[in-house]
This record gives C-alpha cells, sequence and structure tokens, in this order.
C-alpha cells in the first residue's frame, strides 16, 4: 500500500508513523523546520503508548513521491481548495482520498440520498471550489478522535486516543475502506469501518463546534471551559442545538451532552487546534465547524440562536487573527 500524507502536521505525522511502523510505503510531505528534522531523524513519536520514531520518506515536492493508493489530507480544510498542484501528482484514477478534517466535509451531501442529495454546503465548498479540487467520488470520510501535538519540528506529542473512523459517503462497506483499515491496525491504531459515519461526524462535532470556537475566544482550555460555570452552560446549550440540526438531517449521535462534556474535562489542559492555531498567528477553522452548521440549520429550518452569536463573535475574530 503506498500512502502519501499531505500536509504532515500532528496528525498526519502521527498516522504517517503507524502506517510506516505497519511496513506500508509512506511518503509525508511537509515543509520548513518540520520537514527538515523528519528527513534528518524521523517521526518522533511521544506517547503513554510507548515512544517510537519512524523513518518514512519526507518531501515537499508531491511529483517526487508520485501516483499512491490513499492520499490523507492533515491540510486545514481553509486549505483545500487551494490544495491542486500539490495534490494532483498523488492521484491515478481510482486514488482514494481521505480527509482527516473536523466539521462538515465538503462532501457531506454526496450520495447522501433524501431531499439534500447533492445539495453543497457553501460554507465549506463555496461555488463548488473544493469539489473541483477533491473530487467527492474519491473521498473517504474520516473522524479523528486522537488528540496530538507537534512539540518541536519532527516530534509528535500524542496525548490521548487512537481512534479513526473511516466510511464511505453512500454507506457501503467498501474493500478499499477495509484495505485501509487493515493497515492503519497494524500500526497500532483504532480504525472502525462505519456504514453511516454522519453520525460520527455529527459526535465529534459535538466537541468542536462548541469548545473550538469558545477555547479561542477565551483563550481557555479543555478543563477550564468545563469548570466555569457560565461557559459550560454556553457549550450545553451550542451542543443541544448542534444535535437538533443533525436529528433533522436523520443522524444519531448516541452519546449525551454530559457524557460528552465528562470526556472533554478529562483531556484536561489540553488547548484545542483552533486555540493553537490563533496562538501560531494561523487561519482560524472555523467555517467547517461552525458557519456550516448554521447553513445547514437554515435548510432544515431549526432554530440556533446560540450557534449563530458565537459564530458572528468568533468569525469577527477569525477576520481579525488574519489581518
Amino acid at each position: 500500500m503506498k500512502v502519501a500524507v499531505l500536509g504532515a502536521g500532528a496528525i498526519g505525522a502521527y498516522v504517517g508513523a503507524a502506517l510506516h511502523r505497519a511496513g506500508a510505503d509512506v511518503h509525508l510531505i511537509a515543509r520548513g523546520p518540520h520537514l527538515a528534522a523528519m528527513r534528518q531523524h524521523g517521526v518522533q513519536v511521544l506517547s503513554p503508548r510507548g515512544d517510537f520514531t519512524a523513518r518514512a520518506h519526507a518531501t515537499d515536492d508531491p511529483a517526487e513521491v508520485g501516483p499512491v493508493d490513499y492520499v490523507l489530507l492533515g491540510l486545514k480544510a481553509n486549505s483545500y481548495a487551494a490544495c491542486g498542484p500539490l495534490i494532483e501528482p498523488l492521484l491515478h484514477d481510482t486514488t482514494a482520498v481521505i480527509a482527516a478534517q473536523n466539521g462538515i466535509p465538503w462532501w457531506y451531501f454526496h450520495r447522501h440520498g433524501g431531499p439534500h442529495d447533492g445539495h453543497r454546503v457553501e460554507s465549506v465548498d463555496p461555488n463548488g471550489v473544493v469539489s473541483a479540487v477533491l473530487a467527492p467520488e474519491r473521498a473517504i470520510g474520516c473522524v479523528v478522535y486522537a488528540a496530538t501535538e507537534l512539540e518541536g519540528p519532527g516530534v509528535v506529542r500524542h496525548l490521548e486516543g487512537t481512534r479513526f473512523s473511516v466510511g464511505e459517503p453512500d454507506r457501503t462497506l467498501s474493500g478499499r475502506c477495509a484495505a485501509f483499515s487493515e493497515a492503519m491496525t497494524a500500526g497500532g491504531l483504532k480504525c472502525p469501518v462505519e456504514r453511516d459515519l454522519r453520525n460520527d461526524i455529527w459526535l465529534k462535532l459535538l466537541g468542536n463546534i462548541s469548545f473550538n470556537p469558545i477555547s479561542a475566544l477565551a483563550r481557555a482550555t479543555m478543563r477550564q471551559m468545563c469548570l466555569h460555570g457560565g461557559t459550560r452552560k454556553v457549550i450545553e446549550i451550542m451542543m443541544t442545538e448542534t444535535l437538533v440540526v443533525a436529528e433533522a438531517l436523520g443522524c444519531e449521535v448516541g452519546v449525551s451532552i454530559e457524557r460528552r462534556l465528562a470526556g472533554a474535562e478529562r483531556v484536561g489542559d489540553h488547548r484545542t487546534s483552533t486555540l493553537q492555531d490563533l496562538e501560531r498567528g494561523k487561519p482560524l477553522e472555523l467555517d467547517v465547524l461552525l458557519a456550516a452548521v448554521v447553513e445547514l440549520a437554515d435548510i432544515t429550518g431549526v432554530e440556533v440562536p446560540t450557534l449563530r452569536t458565537v459564530h458572528a463573535i468568533s468569525d469577527l475574530l477569525a477576520l481579525r487573527s488574519a489581518a
């Protein structure tokens, strides 16, 4: 199996290292000091499950890699529309693209069935610019439950979780999903193939849609947000509104809000990816988290006043931080 990790940051390098350890032909595509460190020392994974180093091929030139069986996208979703020149050399007729992203993916309504089948979510795929680069037919959905951070160039700190759920947009149990799952499992990760991954998307989104923007606005960790009474209440309301949108689209999360909050509190003083991006001066990945769900609320007729309020404030933060 030949795999390219396009955007081998904290999550991408962690998955690439695990697949390499399992014997896959892995190519990590990155840049800057992080790339230089991976070239020289490999990917160093520091984990409570055991440290290890993977010396996979690392480059900044996808043409050097050539066509692969799977492209794992470790890029932020707001970079997808511009990634055409990077991903094109990696594709052959049957290359699958696995987007390890948070939030609502560009392929969400591809082969969805029902009244919204084929609907384009403008917040994440404006005028179809993402679909033009990443054909929905190539997409395998992926929901990441692992938490990682780049501790330094070439050094990934694995904090918790090893689950990467995957699934087809059309809900079939495909051979390409099964093969990828087997490789991930051989590398020491959990990779269940879900018949309807959209349920997992909403389960993960339940936390991201609330904790990520609030963490950026308050500069707070997971534990701090959970322990502050007022913030915890706002997060509960945001989660409740999100569940109503999910249910209107036929999805079942299957986890109570209280259980979701308890799980977040156990993570401790972890900074969300949005807070990390804010601190590093990077663009904030909020369209796929908040704007998309507000848009989905509009098409389903669900009232989401708190989501709208937090979206308005965090959107201004994103615009100011990008200025």
